[in-house]
């Protein structure tokens, strides 16, 4: 049939709207503010900020054995 890839197309595209339509959205303002809450609380335990201490660097480099 001639018609059937462009049918199947369109009851793919209408299930992706569908899909689309489900979702909740929010407003760019309220996930920014939202981000930002979670930032400034969890900004302490964050190691790329406020410096960490050496010897639990997980970004720094291992040591090679020496004895190769």
């Amino acid at each position: 049939m001639p018609g059937s890839s462009s049918m199947a197309a369109m009851k793919t595209v209408v299930q992706h709207l569908r899909l689309e339509a489900g979702l909740n959205c929010n407003k760019v303002s309220h996930a920014a503010a939202h981000l930002k809450q979670f930032c400034l609380q969890e900004c302490l335990h964050e190691p790329l900020l406020n410096g960490g201490s050496s010897s639990t660097n997980p970004f720094r480099l291992q040591k090679v054995c020496s004895y190769l």
